[in-house]
This record gives C-alpha cells, structure tokens and sequence, in this order.
C-alpha cells in the first residue's frame, strides 16, 4: 500500500507543479478564483484531516514508548541521546547554511527598496521561560491548543508511572495500546487522500509564487537549496551509515513515502504518523524508539528551518550591506537552536523564527518580504529534510540501543 501510495503522491506533486505553473504563465487572472474554491480547499481539507491526529498520535505514542523503555536510567540515556543529537545536528545545519552563504553571497545590495510586504517581530523567549512552561498547568488545554512540548512532557510523566506501578496498571497499558491501533488505522485511511490533498498544496504554493518571484530570489532560493541538500546527503548520510551501521541509500530509499508526504504538506507534525510507521516498518526502527524520538524531534528538531534561517539571515545582511561580526554569527547560530526547542511543526513557523534572529541581530525584520514569494516552496523542502533528521536519529538510537525489549519489525534487505 505504501509503496503505491507513494507513487501516487508523487504523480500528484508533479502534475501539482504543472498546473500551478501553467496557470500562473497562462491564465494569472483565472488562477486566485480556482486557487480559493478549488486548489486550497482541497490541501487544507487533506492537512485538517491529518492534523486532527497529531495531539492523540503524539499524547499515545510517548506515553507507549516511555512505557515500553521500561528502566528510568534506559529512558533518561535515550533522552539524553536524543536531544544532544537534535542539538549537535541543529548546529551542523545552521553552520553549513551560513558557510554557504557567505560564499555564494545571495544578497544583492538594493533588493530591499523593492519589496514591500512586511513582517512584525516577536520576542524570543528566554531559556528560563522555554524551560518553565514545558510543564503544563492544564493538560486538557495544552491538547486543545497544541501545545507541544506540555504535551509530550505530560505524556513522559504518565508513561513514566505506568512503568512503575507495572502490572497495578495493566489494563491502563492495554487501553494505550488499544488506543495506539486504533489512531494508526485512522492515519491510513486518511492516507489515502493525501495524493489529492498533495495536488492542491503544490498547485496553490507554486502557482501562488510563480516564476517572477522564484527567478528574483533565484541565488537565495537556490544557496538554501544547496545547503538541505548537503545536510541529508552529508551529516544524516553520515549518522546512518557510522552510527547505525546501515546503508545511506537504503535508509533514502526506504524513507521516501515520508518525505514525500513531508513535501506535500509542509508540516512536520502533520507528517508524523506516517513518518512514524514509515520507519517502523520499512527501516526496521524499533516502535519504543520511534514512539519516543519521532514525536520528540517534531518538536524541537528543525534543521532545515535552521538552514533557512542561516542563509537568510546572511542573505538580509549583504542585502543591508550591514557586516555581522564573529559574536553576531555566533548568536545567530544560538539563537536558532534555542528558538526551534517549542516551535510547532507547521506551516511557515519558520519565518516567525527568523524574526527572532533578526530581531536579535539588529536587521531589519521588514526584509522578511523579500523571501516570502519563495518561502513555501523550502518550507516544503526543509519540512522534508527536518522528519528525515528524526528517522536518522531514531534509527542510530535504535540499532545502538540493543537491550531494549521490543519484537524488531521485518524491514527490507539493504541494497
């Protein structure tokens, strides 16, 4: 089902990309009528369905993979290894996109006095404040409005309970696993839209954007481009194959429905369940690990937003012809990867961050404008590369992690 599943989405994103663009060089004035009533209902009715998941898929998994780690020290190792993971690759990430910046130079002085959309900052949070409200006062309300990380804390601390309270909480386990099969079932049957609801995503975005907008950004689209690819293709080509002792091109292969799904919908919580059963049964990912890393890294694993964030961040800068010094580089790079900890996965949330950056940097946030003609064609790319970077880490945890407790799916002979 997976493998044509994935043929179908990919059949949709190029015919996507044909229609769109064809409706933007041929009929312009024809485009935003069918775009409202045709080509964004159509996306956002595939993106509410599989959003409408995400709060229980994460709330259950966690609470089954905490509770399936079993021993507190094995769950506070994984913990450990999962977050220095997603950190050290944040700023790998970060690092590549501003090397490359800085070499290509994007940044055309002049570009600025011809845009003219806006974009208001927000404050970053403190490290203190980030850390303070991952407890959640309310539970129920940190479900109702997404709250990630409250969420995911709450589960770990119900998961952690029922592993020591044991068989007192057995049929409590059960309900979990129960619940667990009943949302994977759901996830698949809404799976089957997503070939229709990937048409409309690609078809609104790149006939929104057109060619104008993407040949004016040409050397910033195209640098950002570069540096996705180099993180995949290098830093998790690297993880895979050092770390987990498996072969790149089999983890590539195997992943594709994934990032495909990831492409289409620009969100990476949106693509978790099926990033989740994607690594569970076609790389071999042990479901306690998956259950706990994948959700984990959906939250505050962003490295392709971090990519886009360095580049841009180098690119308003020559565009300004303003130097950033060494300390500033540095707390670009920092600031970053203490901004993506909390981001939700969805949809442009990378620009509100780069906000942040900029704001911290003294640049001006207005320049934002500049790349919002081409933002949600990398929004598509990065949000590909961000769930990749977690199936990396799941499966380097779990091929490291041996005397974990859990039957190991059937997975594919490496190529």
């Amino acid at each position: 089902m997976i493998k044509n599943l994935t043929k179908s989405i990919l059949i949709a994103l190029a015919l996507g990309i044909v229609v769109g663009l064809g409706m933007n060089i041929w009929t312009p004035d024809l485009f935003p009528t069918v775009d409202k009533y045709f080509f964004s209902p159509l996306g956002d009715i595939f993106l509410r369905l599989i959003q409408m998941m995400v709060v229980p898929i994460v709330f259950i998994s966690i609470v089954l993979g905490t509770a399936n780690l079993g021993d507190p020290k094995k769950l506070g190792r994984i913990g450990g290894k999962t977050i220095g993971f997603f950190l050290a690759s944040t700023a790998v990430a970060i690092s590549i996109a501003m090397a490359l910046a800085f070499i290509f130079q994007p940044g055309e002085p002049g570009l600025l006095d011809q845009q003219e959309e806006g974009f208001e900052s927000e404050k970053a949070p403190s490290v203190v404040d980030t850390i303070v409200n991952i407890i959640p006062t309310n539970p129920l309300d940190a479900m109702s409005s997404g709250e990630m990380l409250q969420i995911i804390f709450f589960a770990i601390f119900i998961g952690f309970g029922l592993t020591i309270l044991g068989k007192k909480t057995d049929r409590i386990f059960k309900l979990f696993e129960q619940a667990n099969e009943l949302v994977m079932y759901l996830i698949m049957v809404i799976m089957y839209t997503a070939p229709v609801g990937a048409f409309g995503l690609i078809a609104s975005a790149v006939g929104g954007a057109g060619l104008d907008a993407i040949a004016s950004m040409a050397a910033y689209f195209f640098v950002v481009l570069a540096a996705l690819l180099l993180h995949a293709l290098i830093t998790y080509s690297a993880v895979v194959k050092f770390l987990a002792k498996k072969s790149p091109m089999w983890f590539f292969k195997n992943f594709v429905p994934a990032m495909s799904v990831a492409f289409g919908t620009a969100s990476s919580g949106a693509t978790l369940p099926v990033s989740m059963r994607t690594a569970q049964d076609r790389l071999g990912v042990k479901k306690s690990v998956s259950s706990f890393v994948q959700p984990l890294g959906a939250t505050i694993n962003m490295d392709g937003t971090a990519i886009m964030q360095g580049v841009a961040t180098v690119f308003i800068a020559q565009v300004t012809t303003t130097n950033l010094s060494f300390s500033e580089i540095m707390m670009v790079v920092i600031i970053a990867i203490l901004a993506s900890i909390g981001t939700a996965g969805v949809p442009g949330v990378g620009l509100i961050m780069l906000a942040m950056v900029l704001d911290q940097v003294g640049l001006p946030v207005e320049a934002i404008g500049l790349i919002l003609g081409v933002d949600r064609l990398l929004d598509m790319t990065r949000t590909a590369v961000n769930i990749t970077g977690d199936a990396a880490c799941a499966l380097f945890i779990s091929e490291t992690e041996k005397d974990i407790d859990m039957e190991k799916p059937s997975v594919k002979n490496e190529a």
